[in-house]
């Protein structure tokens, strides 16, 4: 059987290595990937340089002849460990949030939680230097998202699991990002990716070893096993279509140092 190629943009974090895996491992499957954190994959696709992507799911609204494609997703069903803010004061007292550059879809979901559920109305600024967060002042707080994640916990007075607090509010899952591909593309392509992101999550244990995560001062397998919910079902989607259709938008200001 000729094997199927692709570009295929996915994120650069743990959460996403038995996808990696997969696609690298499966035998039918050929693919250029395009690995970024979470904007970069959106701007991969959003440009051309990529046919398929993992996507942010807060601009799946944005793009036009697109599907979502495959049963996987990148989501989970309380607490999710690497979407968190992190302040040294209650969620009530915090005037300032800082938002990690990287996200796309955490920064929204921070946004619908703090309308709807935390009832607060802070000042949004966009986070690049993440040195800051060592500087915070009593009312500010910091999204964080991804790996980075991990070297931050136990660091702050209060910590808030976005994926955990959106479950509180509205009794779903979320889903961080979708597989979605344009509109045309090969029916033999998008069987070749569902069947190779079905070997990866099948693999996890050689995909942690694999990229050296078996080594980390963390851990890699039970967070993937434990925390990540990898199937996008009916009901992940329809806690999407619940957030899409809030239509809030965070702009962040340029942060003031």
């Amino acid at each position: 059987m000729m094997a199927l190629g692709a570009r295929i943009a996915a994120v650069s974090y743990l959460n996403t290595i038995p996808f990696i895996y997969g696609i690298q491992h499966e035998g039918n499957l050929r693919a250029d990937l395009l690995l970024a954190p979470p904007a970069g994959c959106y701007e991969n696709y959003a440009t051309g340089k990529a046919d398929i992507a993992l996507m942010p799911s807060a601009m799946i609204p944005t793009l036009k002849s697109t599907n979502i494609i495959t049963d996987y997703c990148i989501g989970s069903s309380g607490k999710v460990r690497t979407v968190m803010l992190f302040s040294n004061s209650p969620i009530e007292r915090v005037r300032r949030i800082f938002l990690d550059a990287h996200s796309r879809t955490s920064i929204q979901l921070a946004g619908y939680l703090a309308a709807n559920h935390w009832k607060i109305s802070p000042e949004w600024y966009d986070l690049q230097d993440y040195s800051q967060v060592a500087f915070a002042q009593r009312e500010d707080a910091f999204l964080l998202i991804g790996d980075k994640v991990f070297d931050h916990e136990g660091l702050f007075n209060y910590a808030y699991d976005l994926s955990e607090e959106w479950n509180k509010l509205t009794h779903l899952p979320f889903a961080f990002a979708v597989w979605v591909a344009r509109k045309g593309t090969s029916y033999e392509l998008i069987d070749g990716l569902q069947k190779a992101l079905t070997f990866g999550v099948e693999s996890i244990w050689e995909a942690v070893v694999e990229h050296g995560f078996d080594k980390k001062h963390y851990n890699a397998y039970e967070y993937l096993t434990q925390n990540i919910d990898f199937v996008f079902n009916a009901e992940k989607h329809s806690a999407l279509q619940k957030f899409w259709n809030a239509g809030l938008k965070v702009e962040p200001r340029s942060n003031p140092g």
